[in-house]
């Protein structure tokens, strides 16, 4: 039922996601609660989520559903009413993200703009992420089928995700390739995208050198002296994180 506990825990989450959006987003520092609600997309569509999510849970019909197609046509952001959402929950910029109806999202979670947390196929049950609490995904990505992120992952922007991915572990491509485990512990969302590892970039510059070695032998023993062919080193991008400062 929808009784004054349930209204307690509503405005708890609603002064939380506030703060949280104050703490991640450099754009909203110093800015007032008033114009953080009126002003951010994310917000005003993750808040709409809170009574609409706690009007499903109390089997109210027509309502959650009506406010959930509301948020989307103002704010661009689709939550499904019967999506679980934990506390801390930070959407950046908002615009394109869809979460839905069998999504489970932890808490001190961020998404950004673009994010799909979708489903495979027309089975019924669970179809849709589980994600634990601290989890980063970049804008554009896509996690598809009841995957399950560990906590403290990374989703790098506009990666694929179709299999689980371990906790303390970063994963870019598609479909997504882990290139971090169970490295340097992750405080708070780190949205450094530029010096995101490419394990393919990496692959390839592994079969350069094995190819360089190669001709280098093949020409040893004909004798000959000629130039080996030209490898061009793969470089990780250089200069300032994307996460300013």
């Amino acid at each position: 039922m929808l009784g004054l506990g349930t209204l307690k825990r509503v405005a708890k989450e609603i002064r939380s996601d506030v703060a949280s959006a104050r703490d991640r987003d450099p754009a909203a520092r110093g800015v007032g609660t008033l114009e953080i609600l009126t002003g951010w997309a994310g917000v005003q569509a993750l808040l709409t989520h809170r009574v609409a999510h706690a009007l499903w849970d109390s089997g109210v019909p027509f309502f959650p559903r009506a406010l959930s197609y509301t948020s989307r046509s103002i704010t661009g952001v689709e939550i499904h009413p019967a999506a679980s959402i934990g506390t801390d929950f930070f959407i950046d910029h908002g615009s394109g993200v869809v979460i839905g109806e069998t999504a489970e999202i932890g808490d001190r979670v961020t998404l950004f703009q673009g994010v799909t947390l979708g489903g495979t196929g027309f089975a019924r049950g669970k179809r849709h992420p589980t994600l634990e609490d601290d989890v980063t995904v970049g804008s554009g990505a896509k996690l598809l089928g009841p995957v399950h992120v560990g906590q403290n992952a990374k989703v790098g922007a506009n990666t694929v995700v179709i299999e689980d991915v371990p906790p303390q572990t970063t994963v870019v491509g598609n479909p997504g390739h882990p290139v971090r485990v169970e490295g340097k512990p992750i405080e708070g969302p780190d949205v450094d995208w530029i010096h995101l590892p490419d394990p393919i970039a990496e692959a390839i510059k592994g079969l350069s050198t094995r190819i360089a070695n190669l001709e280098a032998k093949l020409a040893e023993a004909r004798g000959e002296s000629g130039e080996s062919a030209e490898v061009t080193e793969l470089r990780p991008k250089q200069g300032p994180s994307s996460a300013g400062g």
